[in-house]
C-alpha cells in the first residue's frame, strides 16, 4: 500500500476543476507564491537559506491557521527533492507511524529520502512524539510538523532539541489583499464589495488565508446585484472567530498584554485586551482575580483604594453575572489603569521572603515577647518593653528584629500618590530612631 494512502479512505479521483473549492486552485505552485511569510521564504529567509544550501532539516512550523503551513510543507519537499508524506496527528497513532517509517526506510534503501509531514503534531502525547527521535536522528525522515500550539509547552524537550522551530505569521492586511486579487483574476470577476466593505472583508477573515478565500467563494456565488455595503457584507457572512483558547498560551498572551497596559497605566488598550478575553469566551472571574492581585502587586499603597476597587467589581459580578457584571469589571480596570503606580509591596515582601529564609528559626526579642507566667517573667520576657501610646510621639524607636539581626530595608515607598505621605512618616520615625539611639 502506498504511504500517502494508509489513513483514510481509499483514495479518490480529484475533482473535477469547476467543483475544486477556491482556496484548493489558489494554493500556491511555489514557495515564491506564498504570501505573508517573507522572514522565511523571501530572498534572505530562513528557509531560502536552507535550500539554497542543500540543508533541509527537520523543523517546526508554529503559527494561526490559514497561513500556508501544509502548503510550505509540500513545495519544501518538491523543492528539495524528497517524497512527501502527509499525516494528521489527530487520526494516527504509533502503529500508524512505524508503517510510515517503514515505508521512509525502503524508500531511503532505494536512494529516495522522504519528507515526513505532520499536522497538528501537538497532538501527539508524549510517547508519540518519542517515537519520531529514531528515524530523525538517522535521517530516515525529515520531519515538517505544524502546530498551533507553542511548541514549547506542546512538545516535548527531546523532539524540540532534534527540530528548528519556524514562526509563521498572522497575514496582515497586504497579504489579505494579495489573495483577493488572486481570487479575482482567477474567477474573472470582481469581488461584488465597495471599498469598504472590501477592507471589511479582510478584517473579516483574521489573518486566516483559508477562511479570506472561502468567504469570497460565497460572494462570487451571488447573483449581479451591485455592491455590498459593510453592513450588507456582515449580514451576509460569519466573522471569523477570534482565536482564543482559554486553557492555552493565547489565553496567557492576552492576560500578559492586560497585564502590562494597566502597569503601563494605558486605560484604553487596557480596555481593549480585557475586551478581547471577554469576547473570546474569557471567564471574567478569571480577570477579576487577576485584576485584584495586580491591585496589590503593581499599586499597592501608592493608592489604597485600588485593591477594594477590584475586589467590589469581583463582588458585583458575582452578584449580577454576565453580561451586567462585565461593565463592573471594566470600570475597575479603569480604576487601576490610571491609579499611580508601585511594585514597592511587592518588592517588600520578596525581600522579607528571602531574609525569612536566609535567618531561619530566631527568636524574636525578649522585650517584645508576652510574658503569661512567672517562669517567663524570670527570663526576662517582655522585659524593657516600651508601650507606644504611652511616648509624647505615639512612637517608641523600639527594636523588634532578632537580636544581632540588623535593621534590613524592606519595604521603600516611591514619591506617588499616597505612598509620597508614607515615605513622609518613614522618614521621620527614622529620625526619632536616630535621635533616641
Amino acid at each position: 500500500m502506498p504511504v500517502d494512502d494508509l489513513f483514510g479512505s481509499p483514495p479518490q479521483a480529484a475533482p473535477a476543476p469547476g467543483l475544486q473549492p477556491l482556496a484548493e486552485k489558489l494554493r500556491p505552485k511555489t514557495l515564491a507564491d506564498i504570501v505573508g511569510q517573507a522572514h522565511l521564504l523571501g530572498p534572505e529567509g530562513s528557509l531560502t537559506g536552507m535550500l539554497k544550501r542543500h540543508s533541509l532539516a527537520s523543523l517546526i512550523l508554529w503559527g494561526p491557521p490559514g497561513v500556508g503551513k501544509t502548503t510550505i510543507a509540500r513545495l519544501l519537499a518538491a523543492e528539495a527533492g524528497l517524497h512527501f508524506t502527509q499525516i494528521s496527528a489527530v487520526f494516527s497513532g504509533v502503529a500508524d507511524l512505524k508503517r510510515v517509517f517503514d515505508d521512509a526506510l525502503k524508500l531511503k534503501r532505494a536512494g529516495q529520502a522522504t519528507l515526513l509531514f505532520v499536522d497538528e503534531i501537538h497532538r501527539f502525547n508524549r510517547a508519540q512524539q518519542d517515537a519520531f527521535l529514531p528515524v530523525v536522528e538517522a535521517g530516515t525522515i525529515v520531519l515538517v510538523g505544524a502546530t498551533t500550539e507553542n511548541p514549547s509547552f506542546a512538545l516535548n524537550g527531546a523532539l524540540l532539541s532534534r527540530c528548528q522551530v519556524f514562526v509563521l505569521r498572522r497575514l496582515d492586511d497586504e497579504a489579505m489583499e494579495q489573495l483577493l486579487l488572486r481570487a479575482e483574476a482567477e474567477t474573472g470577476q470582481p469581488l461584488p464589495l465597495t471599498a469598504g466593505a472590501r477592507a471589511t472583508l479582510r478584517a473579516m477573515a483574521d489573518g486566516d488565508g483559508r477562511a479570506l478565500l472561502n468567504m469570497c467563494e460565497q460572494l462570487f456565488a451571488l447573483p449581479p446585484d451591485g455592491q455590498l455595503s459593510e453592513e450588507a457584507l456582515a449580514q451576509m457572512l460569519s466573522r471569523r472567530a477570534a482565536l482564543y483558547d482559554r486553557d492555552r498560551e493565547e489565553h496567557y498572551n492576552l492576560i500578559s498584554a492586560l497585564h502590562k497596559s494597566m502597569r503601563g497605566s494605558d486605560a484604553d488598550a487596557s480596555l481593549y485586551w480585557l475586551a478581547r478575553m471577554l469576547t473570546g469566551g474569557e471567564d471574567p472571574r478569571y480577570i477579576a482575580r487577576r485584576i485584584t492581585r495586580f491591585a496589590s502587586e503593581d499599586i499597592g499603597l501608592a493608592d489604597p483604594q485600588a485593591l477594594p476597587q477590584a475586589l467590589a467589581a469581583w463582588e458585583a459580578y458575582e452578584r449580577l453575572g454576565s453580561p451586567e457584571g462585565e461593565i463592573c469589571i471594566a470600570q475597575a480596570v479603569l480604576y487601576l489603569a490610571t491609579a499611580p503606580k508601585s511594585n514597592a509591596t511587592y518588592k517588600a515582601i520578596g525581600a522579607a521572603n528571602r531574609a525569612a529564609k536566609e535567618t531561619g528559626s530566631l527568636m524574636p526579642p525578649m522585650n517584645i515577647l508576652n510574658a503569661p507566667t512567672k517562669l517567663m517573667k524570670n527570663l526576662g520576657y517582655s522585659a524593657g518593653y516600651e508601650y507606644d501610646h504611652s511616648t509624647e510621639e505615639g512612637f517608641s524607636g523600639a527594636n523588634y528584629f532578632p537580636e544581632g539581626m540588623g535593621r534590613p530595608d524592606f519595604y521603600r515607598p516611591v514619591e506617588r500618590g499616597f505612598e509620597r505621605e508614607i515615605m513622609k512618616r518613614l522618614a521621620y520615625w527614622q529620625k526619632l530612631r536616630e535621635e533616641r539611639a
